[in-house]
């Protein structure tokens, strides 16, 4: 075997392993049937939840979205989407734990402002030392900041998760850079969340070595769902595959593709 060739470690985070390195969100679709079709094309095992923008439970009068994305298939990740301070994040942690009966990972997410829904670190970084004290295996949604994600992993967070580009805006990956020092100096899995907005944005994350991508709108919002969603976890594949095998070098001149040597 060559020496450089890199290892394929399983996905584990909070010491569960995971088959699939696509997350998937539950907001967004149509409906709940199609929200089901989509997840079950994606091949996710994990499901974002948005607390205070979905039912699982907290309105017995209206649809569950657990009837069609039941505990028992999906690792449910409730989420803080809609927070903006450390205390109503970690309120809605709290009150998704209840829901679902003792559940400890979560994904914390605490916005800045409602235009761009960047991350407000300090908010975020003290809401992470609380849950994190509490007892909870918190995935943090963060800035590309490599101090930044490095102070999260050093508070306990169970995975780092930055921004590729705005939540929702679909612009890909804006600074490959940033992402690639995180993950350099990362001990915990490092997943891109937010701005993919199409199937090569989710392959360029995995060749960088991302652990994991995180998305929904880019999925919820295409013109079919179901088929991105089919995109979506090729990619995520295929984009593994190629960070294992490895590129080959950048050149600045030609190199033929057939020998030169002994030609006719």
């Amino acid at each position: 075997m060559n020496d450089n060739m890199r290892e394929d470690r399983p996905l584990t985070i909070a010491g569960k392993q995971y088959r699939s390195r696509l997350l998937v969100g539950s907001g967004k679709y149509r409906d709940l049937e199609q929200t089901r079709a989509a997840l079950d094309a994606a091949e996710a095992e994990i499901i974002t939840v948005a607390i205070r923008r979905v039912n699982i439970g907290q309105d017995p009068n209206a649809p569950n979205l657990l009837d069609v994305v039941p505990p028992s298939r999906y690792t449910i990740l409730p989420n803080t989407a809609g927070c903006y301070t450390a205390k109503d994040a970690v309120y809605t942690l709290q009150l998704a734990r209840e829901l679902l009966g003792g559940h400890k990972l979560v994904k914390l997410e605490v916005l800045g402002d409602d235009k761009t829904l960047f991350p407000n670190m300090p908010e975020t970084l003290r809401a992470a030392e609380t849950l994190v004290r509490d007892g909870f295996d918190v995935m943090v949604y963060c800035s590309d900041d490599p101090i930044q994600a490095r102070m999260l992993e050093e508070i306990g967070c169970v995975a780092v998760m930055p921004l590729a580009s705005l939540i929702g805006s679909g612009m890909g990956i804006l600074n490959p850079w940033n992402l690639s020092l995180i993950i350099d100096q990362a001990r915990v899995p490092v997943l891109v969340d937010a701005g993919v907005g199409t199937a090569s944005d989710a392959a360029v994350a995995m060749e960088l070595g991302c652990d994991g991508v995180l998305m929904n709108s880019a999925i919820a919002l295409a013109q079919d769902p179901v088929r991105m969603a089919r995109a979506m976890c090729l990619a995520v594949e295929a984009g593994r595959e190629a960070y294992l095998a490895g590129r080959m070098a950048r050149r600045f001149a030609a190199s033929p593709s057939s020998p030169m040597a002994g030609r006719v």
